[in-house]
């Protein structure tokens, strides 16, 4: 049976981003983000609402936005949907779903166009393909050897 769990978001984050490490020493930066959702009522009266969002980044990308993203910014998100369930102190069953980013492209800044930030950490222009960030649980890959930057002359 085949299945698909990717989400493409486009808002603005309603809160600055909180920057961590793993005890093996990734990056994770957590976001709030809000996607507004303009619709027309049967009565033909226009109506907005709001969805919030609780976002991961991991890696080169998460220092990245914890380095460029702040309170209010705009920015495009694609990534998947991760469900975490776990019980509280008083024993009662909580549950939530966020979305684990794989790639994250910063839009709208006054100083700069829209920018794309992959596993490098630095600003890359959009239209590249994205690299993917690594998934949660899993380490970080070393370089493969000899594998080596060519040197470019201009």
């Amino acid at each position: 049976m085949a299945s698909l769990n990717k989400v493409f978001l486009v808002g603005n984050l309603t809160r600055d981003p909180e920057r961590s490490y793993t005890p093996k020493g990734m990056a994770l930066t957590k976001f709030g983000m809000a996607v507004n959702h303009v619709y027309t009522t049967e009565a033909g009266e226009k109506r907005e609402e709001a969805n919030f969002f609780d976002i991961v980044v991991w890696g080169k990308q998460a220092e990245a936005a914890a380095q460029y993203l702040s309170k209010g910014r705009p920015v495009l998100i694609e990534g998947r949907l991760k469900y975490d369930s776990w019980q509280n102190d008083k024993g009662e069953k909580r549950s939530k779903v966020s979305v684990v980013a794989e790639r994250v492209q910063f839009l709208g800044s006054a100083q700069r166009g829209g920018q794309e930030f992959r596993e490098g950490g630095a600003p890359e222009r959009a239209e590249r393909p994205p690299a993917e960030a690594p998934a949660e649980d899993a380490a970080p890959e070393p370089p493969a050897a000899g594998k080596e930057k060519d040197d470019i002359p201009f």
